[in-house]
């Protein structure tokens, strides 16, 4: 009794291997795409709000400094003693903003662009804004020692489009998966003498008489 399921398993893999290869592509292909477009329906859209603030160098102080700040106040934007903060402001939790709020800053402009990504385009553009407003006021606490200032470049407005995948591009992505794990999948599994390929002839080697006959005619 104990080999029936495995006998069992050996039948449904002789089974599988009888199947014509381009069946298993086909049927791998489709259900890739199915499985995309499922993704793409049933998860929400996601919008991104960013807004920038800038790094302004105060008495005593030059461009060089200010474009080093910046590039550390873009590194303490996303820590807890800033989120902590903005949490009041935006709504949601600390760790809300620690998994929706990215900052990025630029080698040559002293510029922090702080980025907040939900599936309410409200509610990303209030995150945003108050990650920037809580940034400005910790550099404004520390001015006298950094001799620079953050100031507000440009507020993050309710952005128009999704910025997560459409449904289109998810189906296009699974079907493309589907189809390459299910090619992988045929070059990978074991194949049955029955199921090779016809046998190339092998190369034959003409006899003394033939070759002599070959040199007659020369």
């Amino acid at each position: 009794m104990s080999d029936t399921p495995t006998r069992q398993r050996r039948l449904s893999l002789e089974r599988a291997g009888r199947l014509p290869s381009w069946s298993v592509l086909a049927a791998g292909t489709l259900l890739g795409g199915l499985l995309g477009g499922a993704y793409g329906l049933l998860t929400p859209p996601k919008y991104t709000a960013t807004s920038y603030v800038i790094a302004v160098p105060a008495e005593n102080s030059g461009p060089e400094s200010a474009l080093g700040f910046a590039q550390a106040y873009g590194r303490a934007a996303t820590q807890l003693a800033v989120l902590g903060d903005a949490q009041v402001w935006a709504g949601v939790p600390v760790r809300t903003l620690q998994h929706s709020v990215r900052t990025a800053t630029s080698p040559d402009a002293p510029m922090v662009a702080v980025s907040a990504t939900s599936s309410r385009r409200d509610l990303a553009v209030d995150m945003a804004n108050a990650v920037s407003r809580a940034l400005t006021r910790h550099a404004e606490d520390t001015r006298d020692s950094t001799r620079v200032r953050l100031v507000q470049f440009s507020r993050a407005v309710k952005p128009t489009e999704p910025t997560s995948a459409s449904t289109t591009v998810t189906t296009l992505v699974g079907t493309s998966a589907g189809g390459l794990l299910s090619g992988l999948a045929l070059l990978a599994r074991p194949r049955r003498p029955g199921q090779d390929d016809e046998p190339v002839p092998a190369a034959s080697v003409p006899g003394p008489a033939a070759a002599a006959d070959v040199r007659g005619q020369r």
